[in-house]
């Protein structure tokens, strides 16, 4: 869905004419993105770390910048080549695009790197929850080990087993 919208906002922006191709065009792109994006970037990535060691940072992160802009540009022509998309004008039908998609790319990014993180924490609270309330959910608590169950009682009263059994050996006598 979100493809859709970058590629909407891309007609939008330029002359690139989407209109109800989005829709195939946002199959396409989402398909170009999960499958080909990583094995050209990889490709890319490997060619670029050959001479990584004679860049400053500076120069490092601006060919980090111009690999995912040459990605996106291939991106763009392979979607446009296999959707209804039509573009018109090179600068801003060619070149414009993929600049827009790096930054929907970023956004997507940042999106969804929060949303794992509060998804994470959320499934992390409710699977200590259910741990210790006992509260299986459906799911299959394991059974604690005897090092675990004694480490367990350790904690309730600061005693472990042995001097629990010598404190109750006392109060025998």
């Amino acid at each position: 869905m979100f493809n859709v919208v970058v590629l909407l906002v891309i007609g939008w922006l330029t002359p690139a004419k989407v209109g109800w191709s989005a829709i195939w065009a946002g199959i396409v792109l989402t398909a170009l993105t999960l499958w080909i994006k990583p094995l050209v970037h990889r490709w890319f990535q490997s060619m670029a770390a050959k001479s990584a060691n004679q860049r400053t940072k500076l120069g490092e992160k601006l060919v980090q910048f111009f690999l995912v802009l040459a990605i996106a540009v291939i991106v763009w022509v392979v979607t446009v080549a296999l959707s209804g998309v039509s573009v018109g004008g090179w600068l801003w039908g060619w070149i414009l695009p993929p600049v827009l998609l790096v930054i929907g790319w970023a956004i997507y990014d940042a999106i969804d790197d929060r949303v794992e993180t509060h998804a994470g924490a959320l499934y992390d609270r409710a699977a200590g929850r259910s741990a210790v309330d006992g509260s299986s959910n459906g799911a299959t608590l394991a059974v604690p080990s005897p090092g675990t169950a004694a480490g367990a009682r350790e904690l309730q009263d600061g005693l472990t087993d042995e001097q629990r059994r010598m404190l109750d050996e006392l109060g025998k006598s």
